[in-house]
């Protein structure tokens, strides 16, 4: 069976676990991180030098990186229908999915740490509002994107792409800040409470 190392309440490990349901895949899921086991263990880092979650561990396969990891679980258990393998539609859905990680999640760092997790090294007034700025770009940016796919990220179908997604809009919506509307972004976040792994691995009460 699967085996998923890292605590429920990450936003990378929420992205393994509502990959599984997705794709109906057992798994057990082992608590590691701040306030559970140590990932600075030896037993840890020879999984994942980086002493980082989520790790997983499918026999004798072993995979750390979030993307990566919910890539592979699409490729490995028939999840053509969500990370198809025609390269021109898969390479949409990559797209965004490396976009979610290298710009959308690096302009809420600061301000998630400083308003919502309180962090003490995240408190500079400036930098916050220069966070919550880029942050709004971002956003612009995928509203309109959605406006323009009246569905789902990648195009009409539901893909590997909205679940990454989905979670960082799920912090957009509970940093407190006065936010700016986005309609489609709203809409979109509709249209996924149909999913029942939407709302027990993102829209949870979890930032």
């Amino acid at each position: 069976m699967l085996n998923i190392l890292g605590k429920a309440t990450s936003i990378n490990v929420r992205k393994v676990l509502w990959t599984c349901a997705e794709l109906q895949i057992p798994f057990n899921q082992e608590d590691w991180g701040e306030g559970f086991r140590s990932t600075r263990t030896p037993e840890f880092l020879a999984l994942n030098p980086n002493g980082l979650v989520p790790v997983i561990r499918d026999a004798d396969f072993v995979l750390w990186e979030s993307n990566s990891i919910i890539r592979y679980l699409a490729s490995r258990y028939d999840g053509a229908w969500l990370y198809p393998a025609d390269p021109l539609a898969r390479a949409s859905i990559d797209q965004w999915i490396d976009w979610q990680a290298a710009d959308l999640n690096r302009s809420w760092s600061y301000a998630f740490l400083g308003l919502v997790r309180k962090s003490p090294a995240h408190q500079d007034a400036g930098e916050i509002a220069a966070s919550l700025e880029r942050w709004t770009t971002h956003m612009r940016i995928l509203n309109g994107r959605l406006e323009a796919t009246g569905a789902f990220v990648a195009g009409s179908p539901f893909s590997l792409a909205d679940i990454p997604i989905a979670l960082s809009i799920n912090r957009w919506f509970g940093t407190p800040f006065d936010h700016p509307r986005f309609p489609a972004v709203a809409a979109y976040f509709e249209r996924l409470e149909q999913r029942p792994a939407f709302a027990r691995y993102c829209r949870n009460g979890q930032p």
